[in-house]
């Protein structure tokens, strides 16, 4: 029996859901290999409106199967334009394992014949894009709800970036301290900073390209 599902399944099975997903208004889906890791994998890259972002959530839980958020990045695109200021980047994977036995109080694994997985079966990976438009109160829906995973990543992509969850139960500060300032987040890249009297939005929150002038002086 063979370790892996073959490139080929994972293939069919990837253009499948790009297919599937690129019918829904305001989505666009491809698949391109990826060769990081020990053998090549198809990767599901989709790009989503803001305002469809839910409705594909759901769809990718509740028809394809997606049942594992590994990871969201934040990021502030101050030179992107007016359609891409923020960017929200899901990591999904879909494992295509459920309801695993337990016994004497331990998960026991499931062993699967790779040979033999179809449809919602095949593992995938999934990567969901949606972009934001230039603002200074960033938002998209939470999908907390729909994947556990979801809820320390969207607090901390809140953290650190600012992009706020709509939705969102119980957001906090996870990684800054608790008493940071309101409106403060380390990986935004403008910031408003006070020098003494002078107040300007200052695009080098580290401080490594400051002028001369501004030697001594303290954030």
């Amino acid at each position: 029996m063979g370790k892996v599902v073959s490139t080929a399944t994972q293939r069919s099975a990837a253009e499948g859901l790009a297919a599937s997903v690129s019918e829904m208004d305001g989505v666009a889906a491809e698949v391109i290999e990826r060769n990081s890791g020990t053998s090549p994998r198809n990767v599901v890259i989709v790009s989503c409106d803001p305002e469809r972002w839910r409705g594909l959530a759901e769809s990718l839980r509740n028809t394809h199967g997606v049942d594992y958020c590994s990871m969201i990045t934040g990021i502030h695109w101050p030179e992107g334009g007016p359609e891409k200021n923020w960017e929200v980047v899901y990591h999904f994977l879909r494992m295509a394992v459920s309801n695993p036995p337990v016994i004497d109080g331990m998960v026991e694994p499931i062993v699967i014949d790779p040979t033999k997985v179809e449809g919602n079966g095949v593992p995938l990976e999934i990567e969901v894009r949606v972009n934001l438009p230039e603002t200074r109160e960033p938002c998209v829906a939470s999908v907390q709800d729909i994947w556990v995973g979801a809820d320390w990543n969207e607090k901390e992509t809140w953290d650190l970036v600012g992009i706020d969850f709509e939705g969102h139960v119980g957001m906090r500060r996870v990684l800054q301290p608790h008493e940071t300032p309101t409106g403060f987040h380390p990986l935004q890249k403008q910031h408003k900073l006070r020098y003494h009297d002078f107040e300007e939005m200052y695009d080098d929150v580290q401080g490594f390209l400051r002028k001369p002038s501004d030697a001594g002086k303290i954030k």
